[in-house]
């Protein structure tokens, strides 16, 4: 099982796909109709495992997300979690109940389950395509947020008795995002205060109190009646971009967490779907995500960007790249477990629909960035990792300089480095050596640097202007 595993993760690498796609596939394998005929079907157990590994999955996606390409695209990621989801869900519902025959309330529970970008499929994705930081960090913070508001929607449409008001549902969506929101970013300053002023008794202590610190903010939020996903969300990215001890350690064990996450999940998925059941739903689940993916996203996009002013091409990247994934899936087991009438359907119809255009969307979008003409944009930014020297009072910074960096044919000199920071070592094509002041950095070098505690940050601020704006970065404003 262990190898299937490894061997799944090496082809979604390869092929860009999501691995969403192959553990699902491992799943019904596994599952009925399915080689080892494994009969599986607590939707209930499902939901809550599912709901777990969603915690995880948002927590690694919190602490990679960098702050400096997130805060420009908030307000465009909040709209196109908020009026985007509204429109989606209106018009998915219409072509639900009009062109499949589904009653409202199922046409509209599918049309607000399926509104939901999923995490683990963009952040696995994107960060493998070579797109413009405000646009990367535009998609990963909308699927970071738009699962607040669709989660409160779906257990609304799935309650028993009348759908409450419209207003209604707005005024408990602000409400509980508000509350979920004030809680996470709460329990990140709190945290990261805590975790760089206590010293721990073992560095491994670290990465497993941040997780917990992540854990804790979705309790908190889900307990005060607020938005748990977004108060896990926020905690985390304001963890992971406070400068932690052991930073690169903490990263490290939550990406391993959230490949356990979605490994787990995606499996249980899969042995949790009835594979001939599929077949009568298969067309209706095409008709809904063609709407979805050619006619509400797209204009889902355009109506909550026009007061924005993106570039139409841009807005139409955005629109194809609003990957689905194991969320909408998991959220289509909350009817089940309300015990909705026909939600055995919805949760079919859902599946067919993810991993349909999950596998149309995930694999074209480098070739529409490439169609759209929307490279890298400006050069990456360097992989900055920093380790404390706690008894000499100093730092080690591992830098990593990728393919477009302008720290390409500078000399070591020419860094420019505060005094008490020093270029160590350099590693290169696999050997290491001590480099001297005109030794000449190339890409792909990784660099160590040794900074005392006082010069830490000017350092590593030197360091991220010259990879963007080169040797002549103090007199171009870069530094």
């Amino acid at each position: 099982m262990l190898l299937i595993a490894v061997a799944a993760v090496r082809i979604s690498s390869r092929s860009g796909l999501p691995s969403l796609l192959l553990y699902l596939g491992i799943g019904i394998a596994i599952g009925q109709d399915g080689f080892f005929d494994v009969k599986f079907d607590n939707a209930e157990l499902t939901q809550v495992i599912g709901y777990a590994a969603l915690v995880v999955i948002l927590a690694e996606g919190g602490l990679g997300t960098k702050w400096q390409e997130v805060k420009p695209a908030l307000p465009v990621a909040v709209a196109l979690s908020t009026v985007g989801v509204a429109v989606s869900v209106g018009i998915t519902a219409t072509a639900a109940h009009y062109l499949v025959g589904l009653e409202w309330r199922q046409a509209l529970i599918i049309g607000a389950v399926v509104s939901s970008t999923d995490a683990a499929a963009v952040f696995s994705v994107l960060r493998k395509v070579p797109l413009p930081s405000r646009i990367t960090g535009v998609l990963e913070a909308e699927s970071g947020f738009n699962d607040a508001p669709v989660v409160i929607l779906v257990v609304a449409f799935s309650a028993a008795g009348p759908v409450d008001h419209w207003y209604v549902l707005v005024g408990t969506i602000a409400l509980e995002l508000a509350i979920g929101a004030a809680i996470g970013l709460a329990a990140g300053f709190l945290g990261a205060f805590a975790l760089r002023h206590v010293a721990l008794p073992a560095s491994g202590l670290y990465p497993i109190a941040v997780m917990a610190i992540a854990v804790v903010a979705y309790a908190a939020g889900a307990m005060a009646h607020g938005s748990g996903f977004l108060a896990v969300y926020l905690a985390s990215m304001v963890l992971g971009n406070s400068k932690l001890p052991h930073a690169p350690a903490n990263r490290g064990f939550a990406e391993g967490l959230g490949w356990l996450a979605q490994i787990g999940m995606f499996v249980l998925l899969g042995l949790l779907v009835t594979p001939h059941e599929l077949v009568d739903d298969f067309w209706p689940a095409v008709t809904v995500g063609l709407v979805l993916t050619v006619v509400a996203r797209p204009l889902s996009v355009f109506i909550s960007l026009l007061p924005f002013r993106l570039p139409r091409r841009e807005q139409i990247l955005l629109s194809w790249a609003g990957l689905r994934g194991a969320v909408p899936i998991i959220l289509a087991t909350i009817p089940m477990v309300s015990g909705v009438e026909g939600s055995t359907r919805i949760f079919n119809i859902v599946f067919v629909l993810v991993v349909v255009y999950t596998l149309v969307q995930g694999p074209t979008l480098p070739w529409l960035a490439r169609a759209l003409r929307i490279g890298p944009g400006a050069p990456s930014d360097l992989g900055v990792e920093s380790a404390p020297l706690e008894r000499l009072r100093g730092h080690l910074l591992s830098v990593s300089i990728p393919d477009e960096s302008r720290m390409h044919g500078v000399e070591v000199g020419e860094l420019r480095l505060p005094p008490g920071a020093a270029v160590t070592l350099v590693v290169r094509e696999e050997k290491s050596f001590v480099p001297s002041p005109t030794t000449v950095l190339r890409r792909g070098d990784e660099l160590l640097v040794v900074a005392t505690d006082p010069v830490r940050d000017a350092a590593e601020q030197r360091l991220r202007a010259v990879g963007q704006g080169g040797k002549l970065a103090g007199w171009l404003g870069t530094g």
